[in-house]
């Protein structure tokens, strides 16, 4: 699995792509700035890339929403070291699938790593999903109600494309863990939350935000 570091930690950042290539067998490319990690990332073919918070010429934040506006569809992980739910959000807006927090064990990142690279979808049928107005494109990992498309990130398009596919149903947070996550990902059921409160921002942008219905204390379903 290729991997792009963006760490302007030396230290740490020299650190982290010695495990990666050691106890991951990952081929691993460590930039320092923020700029870098953006040249970086639409030049060559990434499976997942990490980046911290925090950078010269472009902090992660900033690289992964420009990278998404431009319809990057790659995995991206933050490292950060803010904690509060906020900051947590606010990451995965700008597009992250996912955040591990500072200071970390090598093991954990790994882990959501190897989850992350696990996401691939399985043979799809079909290049769009219709739901009443209700338009999904999983090529471009679009939604619309036929005018304005708007883009998602790609866990939201995953959450989103179970939710719909399951209609009616209510999804336990467990299972929608297993199938966007995996099991294995040290992701919390607030990360789950979140991502479902990011959705229903975009999908109150075509009038569609009153599809996505919590049952309090199981899950989610879709109904239209």
């Amino acid at each position: 699995m290729n991997i792009l570091l963006a760490e302007d930690d030396a230290q740490l950042g020299e650190l982290v792509e010695f495990m990666l290539k050691k106890k991951g067998g990952y081929n691993v490319d460590w930039v320092l700035e923020g700029e870098d990690a953006y040249e970086y990332a639409k030049a060559s073919h990434y499976e997942v890339l990490v980046l911290d918070w925090m950078m010269p010429n472009g902090d992660g934040v900033e690289v992964c929403r420009r990278l998404r506006k431009e319809g990057y569809s790659g995995a991206i992980l933050m490292l950060t070291a803010r904690d509060a739910v906020q900051d947590r959000i606010d990451g995965l807006d700008a597009g992250a699938d996912d955040y591990l927090v500072k200071p970390f064990e090598i093991d954990e990142l790994l882990a959501r790593l190897r989850a992350l690279s696990r996401r691939n979808y399985a043979p799809i049928l079909e290049e769009q999903l219709k739901v009443a107005e209700l338009i999904l494109n999983r090529t471009s990992q679009t939604i619309s109600t036929g005018g304005e498309e708007i883009q998602l990130s790609p866990r939201e398009f995953q959450l989103l494309d179970l939710l719909v596919q399951n209609k009616g149903q209510v999804l336990p947070r467990e299972i929608i863990l297993d199938r966007v996550w995996g099991y294995d990902a040290d992701v919390s059921m607030k990360t789950i939350d979140a991502t479902i409160k990011l959705l229903r921002k975009k999908l109150d942008q075509i009038h569609m935000q009153d599809t996505l219905h919590s049952i309090r204390g199981v899950g989610y379903k879709f109904e239209r």
